[in-house]
């Protein structure tokens, strides 16, 4: 299921994480549509719930229709690029529906997602400046991901998965 994304480099690190995330897969340039905020409890309300208007569990001739062509389009996954700086993932089960999807930015602009947009909250960086968060809805049937590598250039992966 992954062997084509070690195709793309750029794409490697989302494969590390996915992978690394196992047990437990964006921001947009459009907002996200929200729902209630966070109320504390065991089960918050997520606040992220699409990518470019693509949501987990549609079918992935409606992910084509909001996404268009992909670059490199299959029965388990499609791979996007949009521009230099933007590409996502769209990981489908056997009935071509969306489990995962996963986006990452190479470089940080106004289209790229911050923790706030994401969570509802700043995330505290790392001593080298990274940020990784992930959280489980239970109720929505999914969880979120949010990290963001260090250094100069960082890339940030945002990752919804349903949670199988």
């Amino acid at each position: 299921m992954l062997r084509p994304l070690l195709r793309t480099s750029a794409c490697l690190s989302t494969c590390v994480l996915i992978i690394a995330a196992a047990g437990l897969t964006v921001s947009n340039a459009q907002a996200p549509r929200k729902v209630a905020s966070h109320s504390g409890g065991e089960d918050p309300s997520p606040l992220f719930l699409e990518y470019r208007g693509v949501q987990l569990g549609m079918t992935a001739d409606e992910v084509r229709k909001k996404l268009g062509a992909p670059k490199e389009k299959g029965d388990e996954q499609d791979f996007y690029v949009f521009g230099e700086s933007e590409t996502a993932q769209v990981l489908y089960d056997k009935t071509h529906k969306v489990t995962a999807i996963s986006a990452d930015f190479m470089t940080v602009g106004k289209s790229t997602p911050t923790a706030k947009d994401v969570f509802g909250a700043d995330v505290e960086a790392k001593a080298d400046g990274s940020v990784y968060k992930m959280v489980r809805y239970p109720k929505a049937g999914y969880w979120l991901s949010f990290n963001r590598t260090s250094g100069t250039s960082p890339m940030t992966t945002v990752t919804l998965q349903r949670i199988q």
